[in-house]
């Protein structure tokens, strides 16, 4: 009985993954890659891009336990996190200016 419960809560946290990758692919990771043409091109961000950028990186320190239940997601994670540092480092250069 209790292999079972292991296997539905795996299906069900496979189930859930998908629809957070779903909604990854389709929203944020446009909205980020618009952002980070921004930023590269030496544009500022206004307060709506920063409030989007600030709920990216809380909602990624939120599910970073993830990682150590499914070591495949870490690469992910790291390669997200790494986006998130370059356009934190290169909006703040561009305000600094």
């Amino acid at each position: 009985m209790q292999k079972a419960n292991v296997v539905d809560i795996k299906e069900i946290h496979l189930g859930i993954f998908h629809s957070l990758m779903l909604e990854f692919e389709q929203h944020r990771l446009p909205r980020l890659l618009r952002l980070k043409d921004k930023v590269d091109s030496g544009k500022v961000i206004n307060d709506v891009d920063f409030e989007f950028l600030r709920k990216e990186i809380k909602d990624a320190c939120t599910t970073k336990h993830l990682t150590v239940v499914y070591p495949e997601l870490e690469e992910f994670c790291l390669q997200l996190g790494h986006l998130y540092k370059e356009l934190c480092d290169k909006a703040l250069e561009n305000e600094m200016r």
